[in-house]
């Protein structure tokens, strides 16, 4: 019990600190400031709809290679959305949050 209060200790301090420090940090580049253009635009949203197609898919009915070559389909489509500048970042004390819920739940 005693780990996992000096545990939760820490963490709470990490999560006190650390919007401070990021705060304070000079920003090499702003990703909200970055405009897309029109032809990113269309792609983003063609690979939205191409992941909308995806998880309305019935994966039990598929092979495993099947299944191999979606899941590198989305990690390739991952890196693209990165690299646009549009991906979906958690913070660490959202993080921090999530597994306490489930450490709790559990």
């Amino acid at each position: 019990m005693k780990k996992f209060s000096y545990f939760l200790a820490v963490m709470f301090l990490f999560t006190a600190f650390a919007p401070a420090a990021m705060a304070s940090a000079p920003e090499k580049s702003n990703k909200e400031d970055k405009e897309l253009t029109p032809e990113q635009e269309e792609r983003l949203e063609e690979i939205k709809s191409r992941v909308d197609e995806i998880k309305s898919m019935d994966f039990s009915s598929m092979s495993k290679a099947e299944i191999k070559d979606v899941k590198k389909e989305l990690r390739g489509i991952n890196k693209e959305t990165k690299a646009m500048g549009q991906g979906v970042y958690l913070s660490v004390g959202a993080i921090i949050i999530i597994l306490l819920i489930l450490i709790l739940l559990t």
